[in-house]
């Protein structure tokens, strides 16, 4: 099995006072592995009204890949392994915003609601090698989800 080259993944949402949070959490769940667990902290916002942030950290290989693989369900995935270099940071994180909406059922779609970050191994720890082990890793996950 092919090494995973990220020290970690990160998925965050907003469940706003209008939502429902057990299908918020449901959209979340979409992109983690069965036996992961999702964080909840509760804050007040501008006018008073109740957010609710959700999220959960993937650490192994195997919770990444599986994160991976459903990222490899990205219609846009050549998109945005075109655009790596606008969605690696200096600090060599990969940035995604995912489809809330979609994600509850069961669909990936680039979009808003759900933020994705992965720090990418990079030795050195250099933005344009960190660019280069995303581009890698996801081309793979891309080929071998064909």
């Amino acid at each position: 099995m092919a090494r995973v080259p990220l020290h970690y993944v990160e998925l965050r949402t907003f469940c706003y006072a209008t939502e429902d949070e057990k299908r918020v959490t449901a959209a979340l769940e979409t992109f983690l592995p069965e036996d992961a667990a999702i964080d909840r902290v509760e804050n007040v916002g501008h006018h008073g009204d109740r957010i609710v942030v959700l999220s959960a950290r993937v650490e192994t290989a195997d919770e990444m890949r599986h994160v991976l693989d459903r990222l490899a369900d990205l219609e846009a995935i050549d998109r945005v392994i075109d655009e790596l270099g606008e969605r690696v940071d200096e600090n060599c994180s990969l940035f995604l915003r995912l489809d809330k909406q979609a994600a509850f059922r069961d669909d990936v779609r680039l979009g808003d609601g759900i933020t994705l970050r992965g720090k990418v191994e990079a030795y050195p720890a250099k933005r344009e090698a960190a660019v280069e082990n995303a581009r890698e890793l996801l081309e793979r996950h891309r080929d071998d989800g064909v």
